[in-house]
């Protein structure tokens, strides 16, 4: 009878384990789904919100929002603030663009910490959204100014906004000690 029990029990224990790991890759499944629906919504609103500034506004048109935040139509053929502009090739900030994606892309899959991997995934989103502007425009539409009295911000998009709530959050990984993943 006892020899029979251990069977039994070892049967059990094995087929507890096998609806751990469905459980576990349903679990991962719908947690892609998540992610790649974030990545792609954040995407398309910032490629929405840049076609509507593009197609609704003049070049360098401002529309006063509040005495701190205006909408304006800015064509950014450089880098952040417009560094570069004139010097370099659209398809050269586009290569280079790509190569640092793929670096961050590389070390979002080494990271072990959930707060570094989500903060490398916003700014991979950001950086592709820039990219894919770039691509279709050879330059990126800026269209969010801030500013207070005589001191002005320079134009920027929600892929901007994305790319800098990444960076805030790398920082604050270094710091704030995170969920390790299994």
């Amino acid at each position: 009878f006892k020899g029979k029990w251990i069977k039994v029990s070892k049967m059990l224990e094995n087929e507890a384990k096998l609806v751990k790991y469905e459980v576990c890759n349903m679990c991962n499944t719908v947690n892609l789904i998540i992610k790649t629906t974030v990545f792609i919504f954040l995407i398309l609103l910032d490629l929405l919100t840049k076609f509507l500034i593009h197609n609704n506004l003049f070049l360098n048109q401002s529309i006063k929002i509040n005495e701190y935040f205006d909408l304006v139509y800015v064509q950014n053929f450089g880098v952040s603030f417009g560094l570069f502009s004139g010097y370099v090739s659209h398809w050269i900030l586009i290569l280079i663009a790509l190569i640092v994606v793929i670096l961050i892309f590389y070390l979002f899959i080494k990271s072990d910490k959930q707060l570094e991997k989500l903060a490398y995934f916003f700014v991979i989103i950001g950086a592709l959204s820039n990219i894919i502007d770039r691509l279709i425009n050879s330059y990126v539409v800026d269209f969010i100014l801030l500013h207070y009295e005589n001191f002005y911000w320079h134009a920027f998009n929600l892929a901007d906004i994305y790319i800098t709530i990444g960076i805030i959050m790398l920082i604050m990984s270094f710091f704030i000690k995170s969920k390790t993943i299994k």
